[in-house]
């Protein structure tokens, strides 16, 4: 366990909690029956309990047991760090979720960074814990004590957001669901570090081309500048990385927004949600594509690698086209009036006119493009395919088309822009960082 079974302060310590850190419940069981105070006992370097040495190795049953004895949960190591911060460190979900069913403190600060457990798993990448610890706060007393706005922005000693963490880490997934969950993706970092920067700055330095897609799509101002004056895009510039600044540069064609403003986003189911998310990263990406031809900078290769050929696959068959773009199967339904879109068309027709500051909520709401009546409510839209085949068809065509209709000149986005001219006249108002020549933290070698 390196700095804590070395030093155990005994023998029948260190057996102990080499039982605890090897998973073997028997014996941690027999040292209990024995002993009950053991679990008083910690290294004597680290201060680490036998709950921290579970948490951190993963070892649920053994935690578990601990935690049947009534031992408190958010007992604290010399760094003041709890078993469910380390816990999150390591990325060890079950028990992250089994500590936080005894109601082990989420918002309890260490003393190197004042980093919560929200921090260190947004640092770490752990997004599986990111999000059992971000609905825990949803229902939990913090939510009443705090806001959960409140904690998915709260800072460190340093004046960093787990948003701030995510991006300068790299970890795109972590910044993702923070920004799903109410990140304010252009505050600004505190007093330490990269003075003024915000998580695209953090991004652009670290040459994430991933989390730069993710913070743009969320609305991330491109045009801010940190207490050095520089633009995210001079960050890039600076750092060499050539693909990141080719995206961030100012003059280039600005990318789709998610349009979270909107009521009915953000009561998507989830299904819905995904189609539309896909589609504006995929329409993203076709920017990207465009922007990058004149750098010598490329993409990654997509996923999928279907040819031409699979358009012909869906002749003859009952599948249901789009009737603006006529391209796109239609895959979005709009409530109540029943329309029917692809996810393309319903993505653009929401992010019109939504350039606005993505704090502002005060937005136009778009309506039905088909009959002028107020969008209610998106569902995924029930297909006409009676079979597996049609079903695989429905797929097949979506993929290969692409190519052709995802970015803003494409059929999708010109077919609708007449519609969302007039729709748009009779809709009515809607509502510091350390360096990066110092060493990163590390999860405790436990």
């Amino acid at each position: 366990m390196g700095q804590g079974l070395s030093c155990a302060s005994a023998s029948h310590d260190h057996d102990f909690f080499a039982a605890v850190q090897g998973g073997d419940l028997g014996a941690v069981e027999s040292s209990l029956t024995a002993n009950p105070y053991i679990l008083s006992r910690t290294t004597i370097y680290d201060r680490l309990s036998a709950l921290h040495i579970a948490a951190a190795n993963g070892r649920v049953e053994v935690l578990s047991a601990i935690l049947d004895r009534s031992v408190d949960p958010d007992v604290v190591n010399r760094s003041k760090q709890t078993p469910l911060m380390l816990a999150a460190m390591h990325g060890k979900l079950a028990c992250v979720q089994k500590l936080l069913e005894a109601e082990a403190n989420i918002l309890m600060f260490d003393s190197l960074n004042r980093r919560t457990c929200l921090h260190h798993a947004a640092y770490f990448g752990r997004s599986d814990c990111l999000r059992v610890i971000l609905s825990s706060a949803q229902t939990a007393p913090i939510s009443d004590s705090w806001g959960f706005a409140r904690f998915v922005n709260v800072r460190d000693g340093n004046g960093a957001t787990p948003l701030h963490l995510a991006a300068r880490q790299r970890q795109a997934d972590c910044v993702h669901i923070l920004l799903d969950n109410g990140a304010l993706v252009s505050s600004i970092a505190g007093g330490y570090g990269y003075l003024g920067s915000t998580p695209l700055h953090l991004a652009a330095r670290n040459g994430s081309l991933d989390c730069i897609r993710e913070l743009l799509a969320w609305g991330a101002d491109r045009l801010q500048r940190d207490s050095s004056g520089r633009i995210p895009y001079l960050v890039a510039l600076k750092r060499g990385h050539q693909a990141c600044a080719a995206l961030l540069n100012p003059s280039a064609a600005e990318p789709l927004v998610w349009p979270a403003p909107l009521k009915f986003i953000s009561e998507l189911d989830p299904d819905a949600k995904a189609l539309l998310e896909a589609a504006l990263m995929e329409a993203n990406r076709e920017r990207e594509k465009k922007l990058l031809k004149a750098t010598s900078c490329s993409l990654p290769s997509p996923t999928h690698s279907d040819t031409d050929a699979d358009e012909n696959t869906t002749e003859g068959s009952d599948i249901e086209l789009c009737d603006i773009c006529f391209d796109q199967v239609c895959t979005i339904e709009v409530q109540e009036c029943g329309h029917k879109m692809c996810a393309h068309c319903m993505l653009a027709l929401c992010c019109h006119n939504n350039k606005q500051n993505p704090m502002n909520l005060c937005i136009s709401s778009p309506t039905c493009p088909f009959c002028r009546s107020s969008i209610i409510r998106l569902v995924v839209a029930k297909t006409k395919a009676k079979d597996k085949e049609d079903k695989d068809a429905i797929s097949k065509l979506s993929r290969s088309k692409r190519h052709r209709n995802l970015s803003e000149g494409s059929s999708s986005y010109k077919g609708l822009s007449s519609a969302i001219e007039s729709s748009a006249k009779t809709s009515c108002a809607a509502g510091c960082l350390p360096d990066s020549n110092v060493n990163v933290d590390k999860p405790l070698d436990i």
